[in-house]
């Protein structure tokens, strides 16, 4: 076990650093100054913007700027951001919080609901419920994200005024209020970005565990069950499920990363502090040190996200462990 880990650990180690040279390499290659947007909103003088460039190491060649970059990386200092003149790591866990939560809470929706709304249509096959799920849920998956934001926020929070619109906490509470004060006023505003993104995002748990539950359902072994007089329930959930969660598993490391990195529109449309708001930012500025600090955040999800699925997928069926 420990050998297979190791290997896992070394392959993730590896793509990491491919990831990091890549992503230096491409933004440093594309067009622009990321010094010029500023120089132009604040009017400042051009002695000014060659000692911001020294600041900021732009005038050093691109291979001593790197090795500048990989050795702050490894001491937990990723730059300081051109935009915001603060520390990137500062605005990455000042904003990580937030991101964690809304993604935490649409996976937790997705591969709860998701999944027993897949058990269901593949128990109902060519029924009407199969066939309204169906409808409903790639309808969801089919409409833009930001499209379903802009929606929800104008009936519910506007028209309706059922749930906040924007933000993720109000800005009259006061500071002292109670703990379960503030956490019920941050599940208000959580409502409906997280519910922009499962309805786009559920169809894909609920078709993935349907085709994989009806591949299983058709092995021998689970004819087997059924002949054994086993009831129909711990046919389906004891032997059947667990065998057609491998998949599931695989989306599940898919879209760990996709939701904190794709989730700009969603957050952008309420205002929500999350990491892919600052992204949004940091591109629209060239903010070089940002783009690095979340894309690096990102790659390092979708690391640890297949070694959570190789661990998961060795859990669950000991044939594919590879223990030598």
């Amino acid at each position: 076990m420990a050998r297979w880990l190791a290997g896992r650990l070394a392959q993730g180690v590896l793509t990491f650093a491919v990831a990091t040279v890549l992503l230096f390499c491409l933004m440093r290659a594309t067009p622009g100054d990321p010094l010029a947007r500023l120089a132009g909103e604040r009017q400042i003088d051009p002695a000014d913007v060659a000692h911001l460039r020294a600041r900021y190491g732009l005038d050093q060649p691109l291979g001593r700027q790197f090795a500048t970059f990989v050795t702050g990386a490894l001491r937990g200092d990723l730059g300081v951001s051109i935009t915001y003149g603060r520390p990137v790591t500062a605005l990455l866990r000042e904003r990580l919080p937030a991101t964690l939560l809304l993604v935490g809470t649409v996976l937790l929706v997705d591969f709860t609901l998701g999944l027993w709304l897949g058990v269901r249509q593949a128990l109902a096959r060519g029924r009407a419920l199969d066939a309204t799920l169906s409808t409903l849920s790639l309808a969801g998956y089919a409409a833009p994200s930001f499209w379903i934001g802009l929606v929800l926020a104008w009936l519910v929070g506007v028209e309706w005024r059922l749930l906040p619109a924007a933000g993720m906490a109000d800005p009259l509470l006061a500071a002292d209020a109670p703990w379960a004060t503030r956490a019920l006023d941050v599940a208000r505003h959580l409502v409906l970005p997280a519910l922009t993104l499962v309805v786009v995002s559920l169809a894909a748990a609920m078709r993935y565990q349907r085709a994989a539950l009806l591949e299983v359902l058709a092995q021998p072994f689970m004819q087997t069950a059924r002949a054994k007089g086993l009831p129909a329930r711990a046919v389906v959930w004891r032997h059947g499920w667990r065998n057609a969660l491998f998949p599931v598993l695989t989306l599940f490391g898919l879209w760990l990363p996709l939701l904190a990195s794709g989730s700009v529109f969603v957050e952008a449309v309420f205002a929500w502090p999350g990491l892919g708001s600052l992204a949004a930012e940091a591109v629209a500025g060239r903010d070089y040190p940002v783009i690095m600090g979340t894309s690096l955040l990102v790659t390092v999800l979708v690391v640890a996200s297949a070694l959570l699925v190789d661990l998961a997928y060795a859990w669950l069926d000991p044939r594919v462990r590879h223990w030598t």
